[in-house]
C-alpha cells in the first residue's frame, strides 16, 4: 500500500482498523508560537539581472510560492493527546512510534505518552543533533530535536540490528583496520545535518526533515513489506524512506500544499491519492 491522505488527521486515522501498522512516525506541530515558514525562490537567465553566474551570465531571482502555517495552540496537549491515543490503538502488537519533538513541549508530551503507553514501554530518548543557523547570545543556542521511542509490548519489538548505518570512528588508528572499516553503532544521539538549502532533496516544506534521519528508523525498526504511517506527513520524508527500502507507506496531511508536495515527490512510487470527507464518511480517489 502506497496512500496519500488529504484530511484531518484525527478525524481520518479513527476510521483505520485497529493494530495495522508496525510503525508509526509522528512529527507533529512544535507550537513554537511563530509562523511556520520557508522562502523559496528560483533563477532566471537575464542579461540584465542584478546577480552574475557561472562564464559571466547574469540572471534575477523569483520569489516562489511556499508553504505557511501558524504553528501555535491555546492547549497543545489537548491537540495532541487524543492522536497519539489512536496511534496506539493503530500499533501492531509488536510495533514502535516515534514522536518527534523539539524542547517545547517534549516533557509535557512524554508524560502523556508514559501514561498511554505505560513507563516501561519507553525505550529511548534520542537526541537528533545539527549544527546549523543563528547563535543566541543571550542563551545557549538549540541545536537538537528529541525523539521518543515506545514500543507496545517492550518485551517484544522490531529492531534490526545489522541494518543500522555505522558511523566513521574518531580514531580509526586505535581500533584498527577491521574495525575502521565497519564502523560503529550510533549512539541514542544521532549527528546529522538538516536539509541543506541548496540540496535537491529541499522541498520548500518549512520543517522538512532530513531523509537520512528517516531512513534510520525505518530500516531499524520496520521490515520489508511493512507499511509506515505517518498522520503529520508535512513534505512526505517518511513515505520516501519507507518506498526507498521496500515498505508501503499511508502519509496524511489536510495541507493542500503538502499534498501537492508528496504528490510530486513521491510520483516515482505511484501513490493512491486520497480526499477524505468526514462529513460523508467516504473517502474519494483523485
Amino acid at each position: 500500500m502506497k496512500r496519500i491522505v488529504q484530511a484531518e488527521c484525527l478525524q481520518y486515522i479513527a476510521t483505520l482498523p485497529e493494530a495495522s501498522f508496525p510503525l508509526i512516525y509522528l512529527d507533529p506541530p512544535f507550537n513554537t508560537r511563530k509562523t511556520q515558514q520557508r522562502r523559496r525562490i528560483r533563477a532566471v537567465a537575464d542579461e540584465n539581472g542584478p546577480r552574475r553566474g557561472f562564464g559571466g551570465k547574469r540572471y534575477r531571482t523569483e520569489a516562489l510560492a511556499a508553504p505557511v502555517y501558524a504553528d501555535r495552540f491555546e492547549d497543545f496537549e489537548a491537540f495532541l493527546i487524543p492522536r497519539l491515543e489512536q496511534a496506539y490503538r493503530l500499533l501492531t502488537p509488536t510495533g514502535s512510534l516515534f514522536v518527534h519533538l523539539d524542547y517545547r513541549e517534549v516533557h509535557y508530551i512524554k508524560v502523556a505518552l508514559d501514561t498511554i503507553f505505560g513507563r516501561k514501554s519507553f525505550l529511548n530518548e534520542i537526541i537528533w543533533a545539527y549544527d546549523y543557523g543563528g547563535r543566541s547570545r543571550k542563551r545557549w543556542p538549540a541545536k537538537h530535536d528529541t525523539l521518543l521511542w515506545y514500543a507496545k509490548n517492550p518485551h517484544q519489538y522490531t529492531f534490526n540490528y545489522e541494518a543500522i548505518d555505522r558511523i566513521p570512528y574518531l580514531t580509526p588508528k586505535m581500533v584498527g583496520p577491521e574495525k575502521a572499516a565497519r564502523g560503529k553503532t550510533p549512539t541514542d544521539v544521532w549527528w546529522q545535518t538538516i536539509v541543506p538549502t541548496g540540496s535537491r532533496e529541499k522541498t520548500g516544506y518549512p520543517t522538512q526533515k532530513p531523509l537520512k534521519l528517516l531512513e534510520r528508523i525505518v530500516r531499524v525498526h520496520s521490515n520489508p513489506g511493512d507499511v509506515v504511517l505517518d498522520f503529520f506527513a508535512g513534505s512526505g520524508t517518511t513515505g520516501e524512506a519507507a518506498a526507498k527500502h521496500g515498505r508501503g507507506f499511508v502519509l496524511v496531511d489536510e495541507s493542500p500544499e503538502a499534498i501537492a508536495i508528496m504528490q510530486r515527490r513521491l510520483a516515482p512510487y505511484g501513490p493512491e491519492i486520497i480526499g477524505f470527507d468526514a462529513t460523508h464518511s467516504v473517502s474519494q480517489t483523485r
